[in-house]
């Protein structure tokens, strides 16, 4: 029903005339949506609209013509109110500018379909300057036409720039590539104008046609060098950027207490904005990797510097500017999503006010879309009050709350859904956009998630760095080694998607022995690929940042820090009704069984009656009494240091 009045709203716009072209602009729009086997019923809608409206243009009567502007004007608000109900912001963009395209097809736009264009996208909510944008977009054909700040130009950098739109050099290119920005969808549309031989996403990128560049993308060809989603969007955000960061790990080794080799040679350098994937089998040493990223384990061998500082021996003056979300969660059960941040800004910002304190956490928990869980009880893990994917994502909360310009993050989508694993990944993503550096280490992900990556680490048993480098080329590398037949194709040419687990499926590939079966040897071992790293891949340069990173955070005072936890804490347990109830029946309890078990009777004469002052049990029931209270207070002490660790 939606396509159906989509055609029909095509056929509105469009002139009296129909060319081939303007019809196959509509067959384009609609195989986004259906097989090609069902277009041609909506293509004869299409025409039987545009016959109607031929048959009574054909009258020429002015006040006919104006009637029927207010009848089409009518059908159109009837069918983008279903549009506005139904289509994302995205999918509202890509149907106003094929309604543009439509129109443009034979070079011009009437009066009459430039005010239906303003009006339809005022009916949608696109703005009247992301609808000139797309207008601009569509009939720019020089670098002066294309002088916006939304637009980034490729070319071969022989034309004089202008200093509005974003600029990517790119050697032997003929023409150029124009990319247009519409930041409110982080949608990018994407044309050529130009004769050079090229393909987007593997497929044949036609000069002067109109592309979504979504996530992952890739555009090649005979005579250039790769041009990757990442590279696009970095330039449109670089003057976004807060910090400038240059993170650069050399030559790393680790070795264990054992004697085994954890880390061998690894080199990493990446700037900010970048979300780096590090994945790796079981044992290969992703782990490892991210805690001496980190800081928090030192390697046997190498540097890691942040900003020209040596992460180990400068500790002390990059003090927040690196975070970590480990895999477990850090949250106080007993306390709501809300109260988790709270209390962890108030020990991470001394300097702010209390009032400060709730705008922060406000505005986080908005960033992370937990505003309608903030009043919800954590729980635990086995006892759950908010989803999985929500604790995740209150576990990056507790650190984006200080801001650190580098964050790792490992393992985020471990045992949550599809859904909640691309949510997360959605946040991690946006928040390299923001200008942050990004490491997580991940197993195994989606298509949709693996795109995501700008940068990819790969890691082999023994701790051997084997691919750095684009995620998207990382299949065609793998498969160029082995001389694969189809070695040339990374992602699937019908739906795009990218299988991660091939790459594994070619490192781990076992020797086949004469019986057929698999062995316990690989074709290729791990020192071998390594090896072909160090042959084929180049360390990427960065620019050394040596600026200091802003630090936002100042921890309280000891007395504040105390005051904070005892509040913190008496809040923990009057949240928790069963521990009041154990803790103050405990001693109680203990102290009637252990009076009637004590108890002294004197029978003499026959009178049974109690004495205290010839009992001889006093001693012992103080004795067995201190000894209670000592075990009842270590074991509410041990349980709350296990529980604050």
């Amino acid at each position: 029903e939606l396509l159906m009045l989509i055609v029909r709203l095509f056929a509105i716009v469009a002139k009296e005339r129909i060319t081939e072209d303007e019809r196959n602009n509509l067959k384009e729009f609609l195989l986004i949506h259906i097989s090609h086997d069902s277009i041609s019923y909506f293509i004869e809608v299409f025409d039987n609209e545009i016959a109607q409206i031929s048959d009574h243009h054909d009258l020429d009567d002015t006040d006919y013509e104006t009637a029927e502007y207010i009848a089409d004007w009518a059908k159109v608000l009837d069918i983008c109110k279903v549009i506005n109900e139904s289509l994302t912001k995205q999918q509202k963009l890509v149907l106003l500018l094929k309604l543009i395209e439509l129109m443009l097809q034979d070079g011009e736009i009437s009066e009459r379909q430039s005010n239906l264009i303003f009006y339809i996208s005022e009916a949608i909510h696109i703005s009247q300057r992301e609808t000139d944008l797309i207008k601009l977009f569509l009939t720019g054909q020089d670098t002066e036409d294309l002088d916006y700040k939304e637009i980034l130009i490729v070319d071969e950098g022989s034309t004089e720039h202008k200093k509005k739109s974003a600029h990517i050099v790119s050697k032997s290119l003929t023409g150029m590539i124009v990319v247009l920005r519409i930041a409110d969808a982080d949608t990018y549309f994407i044309k050529y104008l130009g004769i050079s031989n090229l393909t987007l996403n593997g497929n044949h990128f036609r000069s002067r046609k109109i592309y979504v560049f979504p996530t992952g993308s890739i555009i090649r060809g005979n005579k250039i060098q790769p041009i990757y989603y990442s590279d696009v969007v970095s330039k449109f955000l670089k003057e976004e950027t807060v910090n400038k960061i240059s993170f650069e790990a050399k030559d790393i080794y680790y070795e264990f207490k054992s004697g085994a080799i954890g880390l061998q040679n690894i080199n990493i350098a990446e700037e900010e904005g970048t979300l780096v994937g590090i994945m790796g089998a079981s044992g290969s040493g992703k782990s490892t990797l991210l805690s001496i990223l980190d800081g928090s384990s030192k390697p046997t061998q190498g540097t890691v510097l942040l900003n020209g500082k040596d992460l180990y021996k400068e500790a002390e003056s990059l003090s927040g500017v690196i975070g970590l979300v480990p895999q477990d969660d850090f949250l106080i059960e007993e306390l709501s999503v809300y109260q988790n941040l709270y209390y962890a800004a108030r020990l991470t910002f001394g300097n702010h006010s209390i009032d400060e304190t709730h705008a922060l956490v406000q505005s986080t928990l908005k960033s992370l879309g937990l505003s309608e869980t903030k009043d919800l009880q954590v729980g635990s893990a086995l006892d759950k009050t908010i989803s999985g994917g929500q604790r995740k994502r209150l576990n990056i909360g507790l650190e984006l709350l200080r801001k650190p310009s580098v964050l790792f993050v490992d393992e985020p989508t471990s045992g949550l859904s599809s859904n909640d694993s691309i949510n997360i990944m959605d946040l991690l993503k946006e928040l390299s956009l923001q200008g942050k550096l990004i490491f997580v280490v991940i197993h195994q992900p989606s298509s949709d998630i693996f795109k995501m990556f700008d940068q990819l680490i790969i890691l082999d048993v023994g701790g051997y760095q084997v691919y750095y480098g684009n995620p998207v080329e990382a299949l065609v590398y793998f498969k160029t080694i082995v001389n694969m037949v189809n070695k040339d194709q990374g992602a699937c040419m019908e739906c795009g998607n990218i299988k991660s687990e091939q790459i594994f499926n070619i490192l781990e590939n076992k020797v086949v022995n004469e019986y057929g079966r698999f062995t316990e040897n690989r074709r290729i071992s791990a020192e071998k690929w390594n090896e072909y790293f160090r042959n084929k891949i180049t360390i990427p340069k960065v620019e050394q940042a040596n600026e200091p990173i802003k630090v936002n955070q100042k921890n309280p005072g000891r007395i504040q820090q105390l005051k904070i936890f005892g509040i913190r804490d008496i809040r923990t347990k009057l949240a928790n009704k069963q521990y009041l109830f154990i803790t103050f029946l405990e001693a109680p309890v203990l102290a009637l069984f252990l009076g009637l078990l004590i108890r002294y009777y004197e029978n003499l004469n026959g009178d049974s009656s109690y004495s205290f002052m010839n009992n001889d049990n006093i001693p012992v029931y103080f004795f067995m009494t201190v000894i209670i209270a000592l075990f009842i207070g270590l074991t509410l002490s041990a349980e709350e240091l296990i529980k604050d660790r």
